[in-house]
């Protein structure tokens, strides 16, 4: 099985998405050991900002025209949107930040677009866990109850355009222990912790069940 694993995180050792998605494929691998994993770090490794609007620019540009930045951008899309299509299941660490996805996921999600194609499935049918983490709570009843612009968008990429076979997994909270102004919450935290590791082992099962 080939496994498209891609982390987004800015936090290193520290990044709780990770964490949930070492959850899944040690689970994976654990059980399926010929399991290849392929791995994309946003977070650690970030795609040009630039190689979209080049890919696209390259897109309106005759192949005899086009410059070497403009053929790096076109072959860097497709090479992205070849690792989303060949994958036969894929785990996404993709957290929250500044209430959205980060600049990192929106270039890998466009590049993908350029080398695919828009509309293009890229991961038709595949299981795909995406998980996800939140700094604080962004439940109904709370004050920032509608600020979360990320789970929406993604889930209409993965799911909608994509059409991803998905499971979301999500942890809120990650931040207490860190910010002080949320200790209060430390209990809630713990519980939503081990309910989002618990998922993220069953998740890791469910995929080598396939």
């Amino acid at each position: 099985m080939n496994v498209l694993r891609v982390d987004a995180s800015i936090q290193g050792p520290a990044s709780a998405s990770s964490a949930l998605a070492d959850l899944v494929t040690t689970e994976l691998v654990g059980a399926r050991p010929d399991v290849t994993v392929v791995r994309r770090h946003l977070g650690a490794q970030p795609l040009p900002a630039d190689a979209w609007a080049t890919a696209v620019g390259a897109g309106f540009t005759p192949e005899a025209d086009r410059t070497p930045e403009q053929r790096d951008a076109l072959a860097l899309a497709g090479a992205v949107a070849e690792e989303l299509r060949s994958a036969e299941a894929a785990v996404l660490a993709l957290p929250l930040y500044n209430w959205g996805v980060s600049q990192h996921v929106k270039t890998w999600i466009d590049l993908a677009i350029a080398g695919g194609g828009a509309g293009t499935p890229l991961l038709e049918g595949t299981p795909t866990v995406l998980l996800t983490t939140r700094g604080g709570s962004y439940a109904p009843g709370t004050p920032k109850e509608g600020w979360d612009h990320s789970i929406g968008y993604l889930r209409r990429i993965l799911a909608d355009v994509w059409k991803a076979d998905l499971t979301v997994i999500e942890r809120e909270f990650t931040l207490v222990g860190v910010n002080p102004a949320l200790d209060e919450f430390t209990e809630v935290a713990t519980l939503l912790k081990k309910e989002a590791d618990a998922a993220a082992v069953a998740a890791g099962r469910a995929l080598a069940a396939r």
